[in-house]
């Protein structure tokens, strides 16, 4: 069993949050819902999902988790805006653990300095941020490079978590 981080507040991408973590809890992991407040309910973007925030993000420590999820939406967007979680992300790429972005999400790694170099994958919206971030950019379904692993759209679904859940046997 692993233990993996969520960073997420309003706004997420529904599917991108929900089903993701449907499958790790079927495959026995353990998540917690990093925000910037314990015990908030923060909703998705389409209103059809909400997420009770288990930690905030001055509760948690890189050490305590085995991967990292950044669900896309708005969410990473907002999130980045706090030096918090870009700290946060940017350690736990040091770290080397797994991470998994999907479609917005990698705004948060673009913020955090830590992709130049990195062959990912992102929602076509933010394809000219991953490029300027120094990203070898692939317009694929999912793309793993080192410990990460990205997608574009809910659409993807199928592959990433496939994806995320073979880096969790690492």
């Amino acid at each position: 069993m692993k233990h993996i981080a969520v960073v997420v507040t309003d706004y997420f991408e529904d599917s991108e949050y929900t089903e993701p973590i449907k499958a790790f809890k079927e495959k026995g992991h353990k998540i917690t819902n990093i925000g910037f407040e314990a015990g908030k309910t923060v909703k998705g973007k389409r209103g059809e999902s909400q997420a009770t925030i288990d930690k905030s993000i001055d509760e948690v420590k890189v050490s305590e988790f085995d991967a990292l999820l950044i669900p896309g939406g708005f969410s990473p967007d907002i999130l980045r805006a706090d030096d918090r979680f870009v700290k946060f992300v940017k350690e736990f790429v040091e770290s080397e653990k797994p991470i998994f972005a999907i479609c917005h999400g990698p705004q948060l790694l673009i913020t955090a300095n830590v992709v130049k170099g990195v062959r990912m994958t992102g929602y076509k919206s933010i394809v000219q941020d991953l490029n300027n971030a120094g990203v070898i950019f692939e317009d694929k379904s999912v793309v793993v490079d080192k410990n990460f692993v990205t997608s574009r759209t809910p659409d993807d679904l199928p592959d990433f978590i496939r994806e995320s859940l073979n880096k969790l046997n690492y």
